[in-house]
């Protein structure tokens, strides 16, 4: 994939069911912070409130990520995210099978909270 400049780019690179994968977790994401900027930084699209890097998102040749970009907010929803390839800060999971979108709006609202009480005290 060549290097996208916008996040319309980067979808319109990705294979269908991938890129309606990260449709589904965009969309969740823009529910859940829809005042945030999206742009695509680290290559890769991501969400940023403040100037302040919120979330990101990305597919690879055999999965897709939700990048929270904090560990503390994934393990909080340890539980919640069992059956996912979870490691600091991400969320794997297979093309076609994002987690929930309430999931996702949960963890994002997680984050904004935690990016509130660090960057705006």
């Amino acid at each position: 994939m060549k290097k996208a400049s916008s996040v319309e780019d980067y979808l319109a690179e990705l294979p269908g069911d991938s890129r309606a994968t990260l449709e589904n977790v965009r969309a969740a994401i823009r529910a859940a912070a829809p005042e945030a900027e999206e742009k695509i930084a680290y290559g890769m699209p991501g969400f940023y409130i403040g100037g302040h890097p919120l979330v990101y998102y990305a597919a690879f040749k055999a999965h897709c990520s939700f990048f929270p970009a904090s560990g503390t907010v994934v393990d909080s929803f340890a539980d919640e995210l069992a059956g996912y390839d979870v490691a600091k800060g991400t969320i794997r999971f297979p093309i076609g099978e994002p987690p929930p979108a309430t999931l996702i709006r949960k963890i994002v609202k997680a984050r904004m909270k935690e990016q509130a009480a660090r960057h705006y005290r």
